[in-house]
């Protein structure tokens, strides 16, 4: 992985990481830390989406969108693990 590469690799996370707390809590969560979820998101959107049938397009744009989807639905699973307690 090119330096480029790495570099749009942590865009499209701190991107999608930040408009996912955007949609869920009204915040985000600091750079690492918008970082991490959208990077996160995005393997959680890349095991769930193909499995209900839902494809996006590519691009940065596409990449961001998936991210944001996979971000949203992480972040939703740990404030339902987090209201169990």
């Amino acid at each position: 992985m090119g330096i480029e590469s790495l570099l749009i690799f942590l865009l499209v996370g701190a991107v999608a990481g930040w408009l996912a707390g955007k949609l869920m809590k009204g915040a985000g969560f600091g750079l690492v830390g918008n970082i991490v979820v959208g990077i996160v998101g995005a393997f959680v959107a890349g095991f769930i989406l193909p499995v209900i049938g839902i494809s996006i397009g590519g691009g940065i744009i596409g990449s961001i969108l998936h991210a944001t989807i996979g971000a949203v639905i992480l972040l939703f699973v740990i404030g339902l693990v987090q209201k169990k307690r």
